[in-house]
């Protein structure tokens, strides 16, 4: 079971890196503001760019960070190279923890709630690992960028097992077959080559770029609000306990409420988001059912510099927590150009 995002562009990058070109200098940065899995920013990588990646959401950009990472930047020297230390993680000792008490069946005793994300064995072996990559990082046995690394390759492995239909938004109230297996973590194939990647967690309007670089927008479309549906994937990363609430479990979210979200906002922050980027190319990708019309967003871009609208076909959207993709056929995707 792969990562099912909303709003991936995974289906979309061949057609995506034909408009990044090649950098200008190689001091040019490739800057994906709402990274989501990444996709989009490692087909700007393997064309050489350097990468700066953002997003609201800590595990986004874990998960991205991850997609980028070659051999020299992730050695895991003290603990005998990257397949040993996967071979540790997926050999810890099993302890129950957070994920087992709140996400899993034993959360009716804790909570009063049954909650079946997790069946109780690979939710305390979530936790048992998660414990184990903290007490490495306190211990100096690992690098900040090595701990973030093995925190994605267990997100990876945890979403392989959920029970869930597509994102943590809600679980399945009958377990279903790759649940019932057992949670492993994987190798990953690290990349070859040798550019510099930046990551930073916050809000799109904070992310430094300068006149040369590429700016690459993928805000979110429609009402549903990311921190809400990968709630659980943000626990995993932090690694923390926080209070969670109703049938879902939610850990507090709205401070990371989007915007964009809102259809009375989405228009006027993602013009105010374009007018303040210095980078002189940038790339919107967006779709006819999104909050903003095609034409209105335009009109608001004629006023930064020349547009142009690049349809990019009809794809099939992904409705959250439904078992398959459903096609929709009047669901266009665009890019537009923006150059200042």
């Amino acid at each position: 079971m792969s990562f099912r995002y909303i709003g991936s562009k995974a289906r979309l990058v061949d057609q995506l890196g034909k408009f990044f070109g090649k950098p200008c200098s190689k001091d040019a940065y490739f800057i994906d503001a709402f990274c989501g899995t990444g996709s989009v920013a490692e087909a700007a990588a393997e064309l050489g760019w350097n990468i700066r990646i953002n997003d609201i959401l800590y595990s986004a950009v874990i998960t991205s960070e991850a997609r980028l990472m070659s051999s020299h930047q992730v050695p895991f020297k003290n603990l005998g190279g990257y397949e040993k230390t996967i071979e540790k993680l997926n050999a810890v000792a099993l302890e129950p923890g957070f994920i087992w008490r709140a996400y899993s069946p034993a959360s009716l005793e804790f909570y009063g709630i049954e909650r079946k994300y997790f069946s109780e064995n690979n939710a305390i072996k979530i936790d048992s690992i998660r414990r184990q990559i903290k007490e490495w990082k306190n211990s100096a046995m690992i690098s900040n960028t090595e701990e973030r690394f093995l925190i994605a390759d267990l997100l990876k492995a945890a979403n392989k097992i959920a029970n869930i239909a597509g994102t943590f938004g809600c679980f399945l109230s009958k377990w279903t077959p790759q649940s019932q297996g057992t949670l492993k973590l994987e190798r990953r194939e690290l990349k070859d080559y040798n550019i510099n990647i930046d990551i930073s967690i916050g809000d799109a309007f904070s992310v430094k770029n300068r006149i040369y670089d590429l700016v690459y927008l993928d805000p979110p479309y429609t009402k549903r609000q990311y921190a809400s549906y990968y709630h659980i994937l943000e626990t995993i990363s932090f690694g923390d306990e926080p209070k969670v609430e109703g049938v879902a479990g939610l850990r507090p979210w709205k401070d990371k409420a989007s915007a964009f979200c809102y259809k009375r906002k989405a228009l006027i922050t993602l013009t105010n988001l374009v007018s303040v980027i210095q980078a002189k190319k940038i790339l919107v990708s967006y779709s006819n059912d999104g909050h903003i019309k095609i034409d209105e967003m335009t009109e608001a871009f004629n006023k930064l510099g020349m547009v142009k609208v690049i349809s990019l076909g009809k794809i099939n959207r992904y409705e959250p927590n439904k078992k398959r993709l459903k096609p929709i056929s009047n669901v266009n995707e665009f890019l537009v150009e923006i150059k200042k």
